[in-house]
């Protein structure tokens, strides 16, 4: 079963975000940053097995001289590890499309397990007999039997499982999926949880409550009962008129009953005027009376009493059915008197592990394990302990910082990350005032913003630029030097395309090839020219209703497709086979009409491996 686990990151520098020098924007030479995601610590507490993520190492820290003792080179980036049963080898996934789990022992790489696309979330099962591996998009789970390292099965789930968590006896598997699945203009849209019977393999799917999504963190509790999921809690029917008391977006605990398999309670855990911006990660005290939760937004901690909560949520069980989660996720004091927020030194803590009364915290844009020592009365003091060597901050990495930090919005309800997770999208529809109040649009994917102008399904900003400074001032209702946005500017204009999952051998499978015929055969490339598959005009199609009626609307680039349902303006198409079928979109001249249902499998088969 996974140790708790940490991520841990060392900047070049120890400082707050917040003291960042904006001489950084005027720096263009790559660095060398750590950004660890994972972190185990060894069975006799000595070591800390930190995973540097764009460092590409498995770095050993020793917590008595406090200094990196080793760090091993992986083959690619890695993204979560698991700790053998006996406490001797370390599992590592990572290797993104060319996805792998690389098995490391007494310091080196023994062997390597191929997996699926992005692997994530490796879990070791009680009896130490199968490893199981969310791949993140080819929306399944690995399960692997350890003895051969062969894949006993592929588990197909729904929407980029990202973490997952096992229950003591191992009978079931808990898998997140990070954002919802299905068309956005409907009432109920959310992130389930998948829960897996490892034995028959069945899969049962747990609905969050409503606007739920951008699960991060998962954990079942030491008892085995309950699993805790963090994520944000999107109030995304309403028009974004105002950021207070959460009138925009929440940040939740949502709390499953392990027996009943049933959501039990979703908590919020922001206070009345200040948000707990983007949870991410949970730990627990081996004691089971503190939960600790992770605000990598917002730079903190929440200690939280956890039989004060569990005692509160069981009172709530005698409201009348249906109250219990709408009294739930609209109490912005529902923690009151059981949780203290503790604001850390370090920058992005993604990550954490609570042995005994300290809790390392992996800090992703700091390049620092930052150690929280608290009491019984929960008094908390910190320090950074740095990994690597101190070097300066480019634009991109501060843009980076900024996009994915609730200090650029009021009150710190959110950030950028926020609605576009990875700078993607949520796939949710949201009410901007850009355009009136009344027409929600789809979230957009960052990338290639920069070079497809102009920005926003109505083309109301002439470009991203334009784009990012609007959002600053009219979405987080905050007034931010122009370097800020200069620097998200930077950090949007580095991002790079995914290898699609429907690649084979990062090449067209025959299919695509077909369908890339079709594509040209039928006029799609008339809107969609290559490379970036847009003409970057604006164009009616159709769609636009209400006030929006007989408006064109942006020709969006087709780069990462694949990621980016739901599709058309107003997510009302779940998949692109619903987009050239059910919504006959690119059928102006009926030519899509005469196709085969074949040829139309092929169509969608090419547009989903851009």
């Amino acid at each position: 079963m996974k140790i708790a686990a940490i991520s841990v990151i060392a900047l070049c520098f120890t400082v707050s975000l917040f003291a960042v020098s904006l001489f950084a924007a005027s720096l263009s030479a790559a660095q060398d940053y750590l950004s660890p995601s994972d972190l185990l610590l060894s069975r006799d507490g000595k070591t800390l097995h930190i995973l540097a993520s764009t460092g590409k190492q498995l770095i050993d820290f020793d917590l008595k001289e406090q200094q990196v003792v080793r760090a091993l080179d992986l083959p690619g980036e890695p993204t979560d590890m698991v700790m053998s049963g006996d406490g001797k080898t370390l599992y590592v996934a990572g290797g993104g499309h060319q996805g792998r789990v690389w098995i490391a022992n007494s310091g080196s790489l023994v062997g390597e397990i191929k997996t699926g696309h992005t692997p994530m979330s490796p879990i070791v099962s009680p009896d130490g007999k199968r490893l199981y591996v969310c791949n993140r998009f080819d929306d399944d789970v690995s399960m692997i039997d350890l003895e051969s390292g062969e894949t006993m099965a592929r588990i197909a789930v729904l929407r980029e499982p990202i973490v997952a968590s096992i229950t003591p006896d191992g009978k079931l598997l808990f898998v997140a999926n990070h954002i919802p699945d299905g068309r956005a203009d409907i009432e109920y849209v959310a992130s389930k949880v998948s829960v897996i019977n490892t034995e028959t393999q069945e899969v049962k799917t747990l609905p969050l409550v409503n606007g739920a999504e951008g699960i991060r963190g998962m954990e079942i509790s030491p008892d085995g009962k309950k699993v805790f999921a963090t994520h944000l809690m999107a109030r995304f029917h309403v028009p974004t008129t105002q950021l207070e008391r959460g009138w925009v977006s929440t940040n939740a605990l949502s709390v499953i009953d392990v027996a009943s398999q049933t959501l039990e309670y979703t908590v919020l855990l922001d206070d009345i005027d200040q948000g707990f911006a983007n949870p991410w990660a949970i730990g627990f005290s081996e004691d089971g009376k503190t939960l600790v939760v992770s605000s990598a937004g917002n730079q903190e901690l929440s200690l939280i009493d956890l039989p004060a909560l569990t005692s509160k949520i069981r009172s709530q069980s005698s409201l009348p059915e249906g109250e219990a989660h709408l009294h739930a996720h609209n109490d912005l004091s529902f923690l009151s008197g059981m949780r203290k927020r503790v604001k850390l030194k370090g920058v992005g803590p993604r990550s954490l592990l609570v042995n005994g009364d300290v809790i390392y915290v992996g800090n992703y844009f700091s390049d620092a394990v930052e150690v929280v020592r608290f009491t019984s009365d929960w008094q908390t003091e910190s320090e950074l302990l740095q990994l690597g060597k101190e070097q300066e901050v480019t634009p991109e990495r501060l843009g980076e910082m900024f996009f994915n930090d609730s200090a650029l919005c009021f009150q710190n309800w959110l950030s950028c990350a926020t609605c576009h997770p990875d700078a993607r999208t949520d796939a949710l529809n949201w009410d901007l005032m850009n355009d009136g109040i009344g027409n929600p649009k789809n979230v957009k994917s960052m990338l290639y913003a920069h070079i497809t102008p102009p920005a926003m399904w109505l083309g109301v900003r002439a470009d991203a630029e334009s784009a990012v400074r609007a959002g600053i001032q009219h979405i987080q209702f905050a007034v931010r030097p122009e370097e800020d946005a200069q620097a998200i500017d930077a950090y949007l204009k580095s991002l790079t395309p995914i290898p699609s999952p429907h690649l084979v051998e990062g090449k067209l499978s025959d299919s695509a090839r077909r369908g890339e015929q079709i594509f040209e055969q039928v006029g799609c490339a008339h809107c969609h020219p290559a490379p970036l598959f847009t003409s970057s005009r604006m164009c009616d199609v159709g769609y636009t209703t209400g006030q929006d009626e007989g408006q064109p609307v942006d020709v969006p680039h087709l780069i990462e497709a694949w990621r980016t349902a739901p599709y058309l303006h107003d997510g009302r198409a779940a998949t692109m086979k619903d987009v050239v079928t059910t919504f006959e979109h690119g059928n102006g001249h009926g030519k899509l009409s005469i196709l085969t249902e074949d040829q139309l499998d092929d169509l969608v088969e090419y547009l989903l491996s851009l």
